[in-house]
């Protein structure tokens, strides 16, 4: 599929196997004169090691991009392919850092993208929130978005940042950030989208919480795996607090019955990734000893996403482009419920493109189990953020 280009925007879609073709098909969509960036969303099993080189030679532009647990288009869900945008417009410019190895990342790296940025700006000298948003891609199995992001944003002097965590298709091998016809693991890139364009960032979850509560007794926080959930197995004593068989505990049902922390008055999903050999649960954001979790419960996530949708399109009406980070937990739970056609109809005319992630990006926190991004209006339209 492809969208129409609209003011310098053009989507498009493809879901050939095969890398070169795939490529060429992307191109073919969304390939427009004065191109001077791209963003994509690719699936991991497609070998990158010639993906990268291809996407490179035939894309000669700035070029955006990781790997994912599944994309999205507007016309919805899908998997196994590459969804991408093109930029022509003048109107917004991409300033992209590719931050490589994360595990060395420190608060002055993250100021010295901040004095890169600045001296790259087009429109303004100066770092102005009403015309600079950031955009985070980020290893999704490298356990460090939280220290990532709060870095990031803690430099950018109030400068919005939303992102997602690459993904894998739910193989928690290898999840990698494109970079200069390469694919990386332990890196991220950083994105700042410089616009006059009106654009909004957004947040939104469909779980509220239950009076369910229970406390991480053993923990490795390094990992992100709870050993022990009030002096018991993990995964036991989250199956009995639930009143389910342990044999019921796989992606699909987490996806369902995420637990939740709160952080001063607001409430953050803590999604659970797997159950381990040991009986024990590695989850997607960070978790310690000590924690009070809290069960959650869901309202209709269709709903919920009608909701949210109209909000943002009555703050930037008309919407050139939706950019969306959504946790594979709500693609889990969707598809389960059959819903996806649903969910389609809605994303069908809001010209949405995006990616299913292994946890999302909302200014310095890390987060689980939400759908993260910006909505961007053309000309003459109000200009407001969250």
């Amino acid at each position: 599929m492809t969208s129409d280009n609209v003011s310098g925007i053009k989507i498009g879609a493809t879901l050939l196997p095969d890398g070169k073709d795939a490529v060429a098909d992307l191109y073919a969509k969304i390939a427009q004169p004065d191109m001077h960036s791209v963003l994509f969303f690719c699936s991991s099993r497609y070998d990158l090691n010639k993906l990268g080189p291809e996407l490179k030679q035939r894309f000669q532009c700035l070029l955006v991009g990781c790997t994912t647990a599944g994309e999205i288009s507007p016309n919805g869900y899908q998997e196994g392919g590459i969804v991408g945008i093109s930029f022509s417009t003048p109107k917004l410019k991409l300033h992209s850092h590719i931050i490589h190895p994360l595990n060395g990342f420190t608060l002055m790296d993250a100021q010295n993208i901040v004095n890169l940025t600045r001296d790259e700006l087009i429109f303004t000298d100066k770092l102005e929130k009403d015309n600079l948003f950031g955009f985070l891609l980020i290893d999704g199995l490298s356990i460090l978005e939280e220290q990532v992001a709060s870095y990031i944003h803690s430099q950018f002097e109030g400068v919005s940042i939303v992102g997602g965590s690459a993904g894998d298709d739910l193989q928690f091998e290898e999840t990698k950030v494109y970079s200069d016809g390469d694919f990386l693991s332990n890196a991220a890139s950083l994105t700042l989208f410089e616009t006059t364009l009106p654009f909004t960032v957004f947040k939104t979850q469909h779980f509220k919480p239950t009076n369910k509560k229970m406390v991480i007794t053993e923990a490795d926080p390094a990992r992100r795996i709870v050993s022990e959930i009030n002096a018991e197995p993990a995964a036991l004593e989250y199956a009995r607090i639930l009143g389910r068989p342990i044999s019921d505990l796989n992606p699909a049902f987490f996806s369902k019955y995420p637990l939740m922390i709160r952080i001063a008055d607001n409430w953050q999903v803590r999604s659970i990734q797997k159950m381990n050999e040991d009986n024990s649960l590695s989850f997607y954001c960070a978790i310690d000893t000590g924690l009070v979790l809290t069960l959650s419960e869901g309202v209709d996530i269709v709903t919920s996403l009608q909701g949210e949708l109209k909000e943002l399109t009555r703050s930037v009406p008309n919407p050139q482009l939706i950019i969306g980070c959504d946790c594979i937990s709500r693609r889990l739970e969707i598809m389960e419920k059959g819903l996806d056609q649903k969910i389609a109809e809605l994303l069908q005319d809001k010209n949405f493109i995006g990616f299913n992630t292994y946890g999302e990006q909302f200014n310095s926190v890390h987060v689980n189990q939400t759908l993260t991004g910006v909505i961007i209006g053309g000309d003459n339209g109000p200009h407001r953020r969250t």
